[in-house]
């Protein structure tokens, strides 16, 4: 059964009945950012620089290797980074949450412990992105601050702004909820600092590629190239919020699959994954972090890394450095 997300990117017509419980959602959207902007409610600022990288869609559209991707540069120029995430399906009874990598996915959701893995730097969580900052900046040494989704979070104030859109599905209908994936409107991409696109870019974007690496076996230290897998049958499994992307390319690879996409961080119980057969199964690598605790031999991840062009980089290190200044 297709859910409303297909709809939304198919183009549905029947979608034109929710249009006015959209143009209610969009006019409170308007209401509550106008507040922010006019200082009616208030914005807080930091003694760091926050660069916020979000999207205008429901679910995922590339915003976590993005992230990793930024951490990387910005240690390379001799910054401190630290990440903020909301921690979408953590259990956490208290909040903010300081997120290493140990933590259990379970309390502090599956992509801030899969950015603790990857970044190797603090990474703090909460639905209060303004306490999330502040825990960060007094308990780490950090001196910027990567927040991972957040642009419509406006009581935390940002420098730069980075909107990250899926290159195949775009802005789907290019309506606001319910009746579109839209949190807000497309002429919000007009006032972000960089567009970056999961795909290929167009005019005035920034073309961002996704790169396989090789298969990591969940259970133990064995890798694998993912042309090992090719020509053989194997199940795909996706809790993202584009489970197609994923299968794309573990079929463009050549591997045959049989895909098993769930809900967006879907929390996997024990033998979820034990297909009735002895098929190797590869998840994604936002998945892993979930299923680990129930792993064997059989189960693999691929993890990918964003690739972006150096011209980006530098335009963005500018940027910064002005704004420092």
């Amino acid at each position: 059964m297709s859910s409303i997300a297909d709809h939304w990117y198919r183009g549905s017509l029947w979608l034109w009945l929710l249009w006015p419980l959209s143009l209610v959602f969009s006019l409170l959207v308007s209401v509550r950012r106008s507040l922010y902007q006019t200082g009616i409610l208030k914005q807080y600022h930091f003694t760091a620089p926050i660069i916020v990288v979000g999207n205008l869609t429901v679910g995922g559209s590339g915003k976590t290797p993005l992230v990793t991707w930024l951490v990387k540069q910005l240690r390379e120029k001799g910054y401190r980074p630290g990440v903020v995430s909301r921690g979408y399906g953590g259990r956490a009874e208290l909040w903010p949450q300081s997120v290493t990598k140990k933590s259990e996915a379970s309390l502090v959701g599956d992509e801030a412990l899969l950015l603790a893995r990857r970044c190797a730097c603090p990474v703090v969580v909460g639905p209060d992105r303004v306490a999330a900052v502040e825990q960060l900046l007094r308990d780490f040494d950090v001196n910027i601050v990567v927040s991972d989704d957040g642009m419509q979070h406006y009581r935390m104030g940002r420098d730069i702004e980075i909107a990250v859109i899926d290159g195949e599905r775009r802005l789907g209908n290019q309506l606001q909820m319910p009746a579109g994936p839209l949190r807000e409107p497309p002429s919000r991409l007009k006032e972000v600092d960089f567009i970056v696109t999961n795909g290929d870019a167009r005019s005035g974007e920034w073309t961002m590629r996704l790169v396989p690496g090789e298969v990591m076996q969940l259970s133990g230290n064995a890798s694998s190239p993912l042309e090992a897998f090719r020509a053989q049958s194997v199940h795909a499994v996706a809790a993202i919020g584009n489970p197609a992307r994923f299968f794309n390319t573990l079929s463009h690879s050549g591997l045959s699959i049989t895909e098993h996409p769930f809900a967006d961080h879907h929390p996997f119980h024990e033998d979820e994954l034990d297909f009735p057969d002895d098929l190797p199964v590869i998840m994604t690598e936002k998945d892993a972090v979930k299923y680990l605790p129930y792993a064997n031999d059989r189960h693999w991840y691929l993890p990918v890394t964003a690739q972006l062009n150096d011209d980006f980089s530098r335009q963005l290190l500018e940027r910064l450095e002005k704004i420092r200044g």
